[in-house]
């Protein structure tokens, strides 16, 4: 029988789950309740790739890194198979650490955009209707801690606030100019008339 592939998308992420119907339970055969493999693509990224146990691991790791993002705390997460830490307001590093032996760590940074963009493929995955016997992990009662919603105000306050201060200050600064100029051509034109009206009267006094 061949594999199912169910493809979950999100802007610049990929979540693509691979696997097969369960036939005891007359099961769909376009569902995947037993799942073989699992893929994560970024674009521009390494694969991010392994089985079932690595999937769970994965998705307990952005969970919980991106509920201590939302509670502003200082989040770093830590296991055996990954590694996410807060590089600055914008950027986070990723280390993923391979089961096999002899495989090197493999370094990712993504920025906010691409992290909640992770997180809404995980909550796709979640939801669906066609992937089962998976809700009984903690993964999925941990998702309920985290939004989407939440991870884009994050990253939307981050973004938009800096510039919205950078115009704030160019107008006040315009505003400043404006005003001095203002004055400075007002000075001057108070000393053109001054000076025309002194040069009339010097000519009536001759």
């Amino acid at each position: 029988m061949l594999q199912n592939k169910i493809l979950f998308n999100q802007s610049a992420v990929s979540l693509e789950i691979s696997g097969l119907p369960d036939v005891s339970i007359d099961d769909s055969n376009d569902n995947v309740s037993i799942i073989s493999q699992w893929k994560l693509m970024i674009i521009d990224k390494p694969l991010i790739e392994g089985n079932l146990d690595h999937l769970s691991s994965i998705m307990s790791a952005f969970y919980i890194y991106s509920n201590s993002l939302m509670l502003n705390e200082n989040p770093l997460y830590e296991s055996k198979l990954i590694d996410i830490k807060c590089i600055n307001s914008f950027t986070h590093n990723l280390l993923l650490k391979s089961s096999k032996p002899n495989v090197k760590p493999l370094n990712i940074r993504i920025g906010n955009s691409v992290l909640a963009d992770i997180v809404n493929c995980f909550d796709q995955f979640n939801s669906s209707n066609k992937v089962k016997n998976l809700h009984s992990t903690k993964v999925f009662k941990i998702s309920k801690n985290v939004t989407l919603l939440n991870i884009k105000k994050h990253q939307i306050k981050n973004l938009i606030l800096p510039p919205i201060l950078s115009i704030c200050s160019l107008f006040i600064f315009s505003i400043t100019l404006i005003y001095f100029y203002n004055i400075n051509e007002n000075k001057d034109k108070n000393n053109a008339l001054n000076t025309n009206i002194s040069v009339q009267l010097r000519k009536k006094i001759i």
